[in-house]
């Protein structure tokens, strides 16, 4: 079924998510073309130019917005948003001043990103670091000789004692339980 110019028009007035993949918009002023779904601001109606794919926007000499990344098949910000912080928390997770400067970097409020990364990685932030932190505690119980204060630390643990409640509630034995039963 074919596509109005006016229906597509709506989409795009509506920032509808219903029509991208179905066609594409340009903008001659600026160059630029869009799914029917981006939220940059609306062009003028006399100033579009509608496309019915890629290879057709591309071919006019318009290039990609930034914002919706029709050059993309499937393009979702928040999702490469979360994986870059997991990935930064993978990275830095004993260091607790890293970890607080890159929340207050986040240009997304704390409950809001807490809701994000729960709905992809089924856990908290807060969860998911400390599960990072007990890993490689355990890690280094089982490697070293070290004092479990100092390997505590080591991994991003504030205090000792919570170091050992989260250790008992994830593993089911104490830090020096589980050394003594290592072998």
């Amino acid at each position: 079924m074919k596509i109005s110019d006016d229906e597509k028009w709506r989409a795009v007035v509506q920032c509808d998510k219903n029509y991208d993949g179905k066609f594409l918009y340009g903008v001659k002023t600026t160059g630029i073309f869009c799914r029917p779904s981006c939220k940059s601001k609306t062009p003028l109606r006399n100033n579009i130019k509608f496309f019915t794919n890629l290879d057709e926007a591309m071919a006019d000499r318009l290039r990609p917005c930034k914002r919706c990344r029709p050059d993309l098949y499937e393009y979702q910000p928040m999702v490469v948003f979360i994986r870059e912080i997991k990935e930064q928390f993978d990275a830095n997770f004993s260091d607790r001043v890293k970890i607080l400067h890159l929340f207050k970097k986040l240009n997304v409020s704390r409950n809001h990103f807490t809701r994000l990364f729960r709905q992809h990685f089924a856990m908290t932030p807060g969860q998911y670091l400390n599960k990072l932190r007990l890993y490689k505690a355990m890690d280094l119980l089982h490697a070293t000789e070290r004092n479990v204060l100092d390997i505590a630390l080591e991994c991003g643990f504030s205090s000792l004692s919570n170091f050992y409640v989260c250790f008992k509630r994830e593993f089911g034995q104490t830090p020096y339980e589980y050394r003594r039963n290592k072998t």
